[in-house]
């Protein structure tokens, strides 16, 4: 492959012309992109759809992108937060008023209440965002200047999830039927309150994921915020956050979102239970995987099938997440790099994942049940331009 420099030039002159050749770029992109000069960052807001391919357009639709941000941070955060805390400011009949008690499911205050069930859910996650990484715990140079004004007298999302102390326990049923009873009042050594709160004025990287899902929940209601989501966004807002080009950064936060509700426009359907069963639910593409397999080792295949590992036990992650919990944070990214370039969409992930089995294929057919259970869940490979190599040469034997 051609050296840095070199790569970097290609680069350069396909996001040089007036209009943004997709094909060359998604086939540079494919091989993985160079962090240098902001290249990805740019290259995966094309790639999702977020920039045009005119590059004259640029300019003019990230400001209105952005505002409309700014606009959803005012209607969702902002003004609830404001009537929360002008609350019993004034002492009219209350019956007369939206109050707390108001049964009627169109109450303001209803709203209120389920959106701070979704926003504990959310909070719970996002703080374990990629823990063995500071990034995400460390204050962001750019904090939300609309939200944490200290002239503000009203409630954050942060007050918001200190005030909601969950009195009786949280009971949180993941997709494989398998309740989780957590107490929130009880604290394990390695619990959230060890982060160190920031002073005021300051906020986290991950304060600012947790806006983004909160955000993205109350704009789809059909399917709100589903664990896992946070997986997906954290490698975006990573990599947005990190841009080398200031000018870029500071709008991390607004690029995310949009490049988040793209991306989730294309794989929502894993994260819909009732759709699990239909040709775009996470079953089908589970089914895929194995399919695939057959047709490019059987031998290995047939062990799967024998010793009744199902997919769901691995894949279901793997294809959901689009891998991020398999990986280190920067193999992450290099892994998707080639997935949002696959203009397929996807079917090449479905390839990575063939490619993760067969690389372990002898490991697999000595192992029993319970050894090939431990080596997929915790994949034993680290090395992903191995297994980015092997599903392309996958891809080429078709």
């Amino acid at each position: 492959s051609a050296s840095p420099p070199l790569r970097i030039a290609d680069f350069q002159e396909v996001l040089g012309e007036p209009t943004v050749a997709l094909a060359k770029l998604r086939d540079l992109c494919f091989s993985g992109i160079p962090f240098d000069g902001g290249l990805r960052c740019l290259c995966w807001k094309i790639l999702l759809n977020y920039l045009p391919l005119e590059k004259a357009l640029w300019s003019s639709l990230l400001k209105k992108q952005r505002d409309l941000y700014s606009q959803f941070l005012k209607e969702m955060i902002i003004q609830p937060g404001i009537a929360k805390a002008n609350l019993g400011v004034s002492r009219e009949d209350v019956t007369l008023e939206d109050h707390p008690l108001n049964p009627n499911p169109d109450s303001r205050w209803n709203t209120y209440f389920k959106d701070n069930e979704v926003l504990l859910q959310i909070d719970k996650d996002v703080r374990r965002l990629y823990p063995d990484m500071a990034f995400f715990q460390r204050p962001t140079d750019y904090p939300c200047l609309l939200i944490l004004d200290p002239q503000n007298e009203f409630e954050t999302l942060r007050k918001r999830v200190e005030q909601t102390t969950l009195k009786s326990q949280t009971v949180a049923r993941n997709r494989s039927g398998v309740t989780n009873v957590s107490s929130p009042l009880k604290t394990t050594p390695n619990s959230l309150n060890e982060y160190e709160v920031l002073p005021n004025g300051c906020e986290a990287h991950w304060e600012v994921v947790e806006r983004i899902l909160f955000i993205y929940a109350k704009l789809n209601p059909g399917i709100a915020y589903v664990q896992g989501m946070n997986e997906i966004v954290g490698p975006l807002y990573y990599t947005f956050a990190t841009d080398p080009n200031s000018e870029w950064k500071e709008h991390a936060e607004a690029d995310t979102f949009f490049c988040f509700t793209n991306l989730m426009a294309e794989i929502r359907d894993n994260f819909i239970k009732s759709l699990d069963d239909s040709q775009c639910g996470i079953t089908y593409k589970m089914e895929k995987v194995y399919s695939t397999l057959k047709e490019k080792d059987v031998e290995l295949y047939l062990k799967l099938q024998e010793q009744n590992i199902k997919p769901q036990f691995f894949a279901f992650r793997w294809l959901t997440l689009l891998l991020s919990q398999e990986f280190l944070l920067p193999d992450v990214i290099r892994i998707w790099d080639s997935l949002f370039a696959d203009d397929k969409r996807f079917d090449f992930l479905l390839l990575v994942c063939c490619a993760m089995l067969t690389l372990i294929r002898d490991q697999l057919l000595e192992g029993d049940f319970t050894l090939n259970m431990r080596l997929l869940q915790d994949y034993p490979i680290s090395d992903v331009h191995l297994i980015l190599k092997k599903a392309k040469e996958l891809q080429d034997s078709k």
